[in-house]
C-alpha cells in the first residue's frame, strides 16, 4: 500500500494524494489537519503561541509541545513552522494505519523536517516507539528530515522562554537595533553589553531590552544552557 496523505485546506475540506507527490511548500498552506480543543478539566494544556518565525499563531495541544515550539521559533535557520500539518495514511502490519505529526518545520536551505514530540517515559512503550519507527520511515523516504522531541534541558528552555518575552520585532526600531549592535561589538559579557548598548540608547531599562532582543535574533550569542548572569560571557558579531 502506498503511503498517501491528507491536508485540510479549508473548513472540513480536504486534500487526498500519494504522499511521493506532496510538494512540502503546499503543506505550510494547508490548515491543521486536527483542530484544537479546549474543554474544563482537560489534562493537556492546549493553546496559541505568537511566532516570531511565521509571524502568525501556531497551536500547540500540550506544555511540552509548547516547550517544542519554543525552541524551533528560536532556531534562526527556521523559516516557518506550522503545527498539525498532515495526516499520513499508510499500512502497517497489513492493517491502514493514519498518523498525524505535531509540526513541521522549513529550513533557510529549503529543507522540511518533520517533528512529533513525546515525553521521553513514553518512548519506552514498545508500541508507541514502533509506530513513530514506521511513521519516520515513511516520512525520510519522502525525502524529509523526522525527528523526535522529548524534554528539553531546563536551563536552556527557561532562558529562551525569558528572551521570547523579546521576540516582537516591531518593539525594537530597526535603528536602535543597530545602534545596540553596533555599540555592543567586542563586548565580552552579557553586562559589558547592556553599559555598551545603555550608552548609546540613554535609556538603561530600554537597552537591556534591546540587548535581549539580539540575543533571541542571534546577533549577539552566548551559552543558554547556563543560568543568564551579568558576567555570562558573550560573542557579538
Amino acid at each position: 500500500m502506498n503511503a498517501r496523505y491528507s491536508l485540510r485546506l479549508g473548513g472540513d475540506r480536504l486534500e487526498h494524494g500519494e504522499l511521493a507527490d506532496l510538494d512540502g511548500r503546499h503543506v505550510f498552506e494547508a490548515e491543521p489537519r486536527r483542530t484544537f480543543h479546549w474543554h474544563r478539566g482537560q489534562r493537556h494544556y492546549p493553546g496559541r503561541y505568537w511566532s516570531a518565525t511565521t509571524g502568525g499563531f501556531v497551536g500547540y495541544e500540550s506544555r511540552l509541545e509548547l516547550a517544542a515550539l519554543l525552541l524551533e521559533d528560536f532556531d534562526d535557520g527556521v523559516v516557518r513552522i506550522v503545527s498539525q500539518p498532515f495526516e499520513l495514511i499508510a499500512g502497517r502490519d497489513g492493517v491502514e494505519r493514519s498518523y498525524v505529526p505535531d509540526y513541521m518545520v522549513e529550513y533557510s536551505d529549503q529543507r522540511f523536517t518533520v517533528i512529533e514530540v513525546k515525553p521521553r517515559r513514553r518512548l519506552e512503550d514498545p508500541e508507541i516507539a514502533g509506530a513513530l519507527e514506521w511513521a519516520g520511515q515513511i516520512i525520510q523516504s519522502r525525502g524529509w528530515g523526522y525527528r523526535i522531541v522529548t524534554e528539553p534541558d531546563p536551563a536552556l528552555l527557561s532562558n529562551v522562554r525569558f528572551l521570547a518575552g523579546y521576540r516582537r520585532t516591531w518593539q525594537f526600531p530597526g535603528r536602535d537595533v543597530d545602534a545596540a549592535t553596533a555599540s555592543t561589538m567586542g563586548a565580552r559579557t552579557l553586562g559589558e553589553a547592556f553599559r555598551s548598548a545603555s550608552s548609546t540608547l540613554d535609556d538603561i531599562a530600554y537597552a537591556r531590552a534591546v540587548v535581549l532582543h539580539l540575543l533571541w535574533r542571534h546577533l549577539i550569542k552566548c551559552d543558554l544552557t547556563s543560568v543568564l548572569e551579568i558576567d555570562t560571557a558573550v560573542e557579538t558579531r
